[in-house]
């Protein structure tokens, strides 16, 4: 092979592993431009999300003043009694809840999410 026909290949390589480079620059390009997109969904989806279980949180505490109101007109029971049923009913419901979002959670997590979390709870919890 002479140096012409050498030089000729090393300039085509060159200019495809260029053009490999620039392909790939616009790829991370739109990448990132799609992260931004979907980070601003999942933040608003992470607002309304929260803001519907604030709200359904209020729903809850009315729907129970309701309940305790007509179970102490109904069935004749004292203030205490009808606090105490409900309370009974919310911790059973909450543990079976628990129980089955403790199940749903298990199971493989990366390394990188799992130190992640490491480092969230120790920052809400106040831990260095």
């Amino acid at each position: 092979m002479s140096d012409n026909n050498r030089s000729r290949g090393l300039g085509a390589a060159a200019r495809v592993t260029a053009l490999a480079g620039s392909v790939m620059d616009l790829h991370v390009r739109i990448a990132l431009q799609e992260v931004d997109r979907e980070k601003r969904r999942l933040i608003g989806g992470g607002v309304f999300l929260a803001m519907g279980g604030v709200l359904m949180l209020l729903a809850l505490f009315a729907f129970e003043a309701a309940v305790l109101m007509w179970m102490h007109a109904a069935f004749s029971w004292s203030w205490e009694s009808s606090f105490l049923f409900i309370a009974l009913v919310d911790v059973l419901l909450a543990g079976v809840s628990l129980r089955i979002g403790g199940q749903l959670a298990k199971g493989p997590y990366l390394p990188e999410t799992l130190e992640g979390l490491v480092r969230t709870t120790k920052a809400v919890l106040g831990r260095s």
